[in-house]
């Protein structure tokens, strides 16, 4: 989790040692993030990256938008020195963040004036910008895809792109079909996350009703495969996350990863 010399050295040479085709970078702290040696690192490998992160509770956009564009705006300047295509994830709010009410009008105000700055400043990068949809448990501010859409649209900037995850879509659409369909005119990059967080085909989601839908709707977009293995104590508890989703990583990796490819290709995806 922490992109330093090591960090970073140690996940695009996993990546690229377990024929990924792009990698996901967690900025959660881009202060720290040294983007010249990420950046080296991608280039020499020429492994592709997306960043992602949510917003550390200072920061939440619903209260403190000005915070939340400075942290975004830093993240966006290291997304762009990594030599990154976008940054995502929960960008309008924090992993966690649960008011215990729905979201108000001027909740709603601020998460926009936020989201407008950033895809401004991450146009001016040559950078496209994702918010993602996640689950009751984790905000009450944008959880489905229809959700996402409304403030995509709201906010009116080209470079925006709606996020899904089969995870949290698992918890919050009437089917993964019905989410995807929602989201069809700005989905560019999707998670695909298994029911419990774990390998990928070894829990309830419908991979062929996921697989499927995306190759209706002519998906040409980035196929992230997410699980969370070995997580620091911060993570954990934000995502609720208190036991081992599955056996170690290189399940993960040597079973999960196969498994996402081959319904890729089986749908025409990849």
């Amino acid at each position: 989790m922490s992109w330093d010399a090591e960090g970073a050295a140690r996940a695009i040479a996993a990546a690229k040692a377990s024929g990924m085709d792009f990698i996901e970078i967690a900025l959660l702290d881009p202060a720290s993030t040294d983007a010249a040696l990420g950046r080296a690192l991608l280039e020499q490998e020429e492994l592709p990256a997306i960043c992602s992160l949510g917003l550390p509770q200072a920061v939440w956009a619903s209260h403190n938008p000005s915070g939340a564009i400075d942290f975004l705006t830093l993240a966006i300047e290291k997304a762009a020195g990594l030599g990154a295509e976008a940054l995502s994830g929960v960008t309008y709010g924090g992993i966690g963040e649960r008011s215990g009410l729905p979201p108000t009008d001027q909740e709603l105000d601020n998460v926009a004036t936020a989201l407008a700055a950033a895809a401004k400043c991450a146009k001016s990068h040559g950078l496209a910008f994702g918010i993602e949809p996640v689950n009751r448990y984790e905000t009450h501010l944008i959880n489905t895809a229809a959700q996402g859409v409304a403030m995509i649209e709201r906010i009116g900037a080209d470079n925006m792109f709606l996020h899904l995850d089969t995870y949290h879509m698992n918890i919050e659409e009437k089917g993964a079909g019905n989410g995807i369909i929602a989201g069809r005119d700005h989905l560019r990059y999707i998670h695909l996350s298994e029911s419990d967080r774990g390998t990928p085909g070894q829990g309830t989601c419908d991979w062929d009703e996921i697989f499927a839908t995306l190759a209706a709707i002519n998906f040409k977009g980035g196929l992230a495969m997410e699980s969370f293995i070995n997580m620091p104590p911060e993570i954990g508890y934000g995502l609720s996350v208190w036991r081992p989703v599955a056996e170690s990583a290189e399940e993960v990796i040597g079973q999960g990863l196969p498994f996402l490819r081959g319904k890729a290709q089986q749908y025409g995806l990849i």
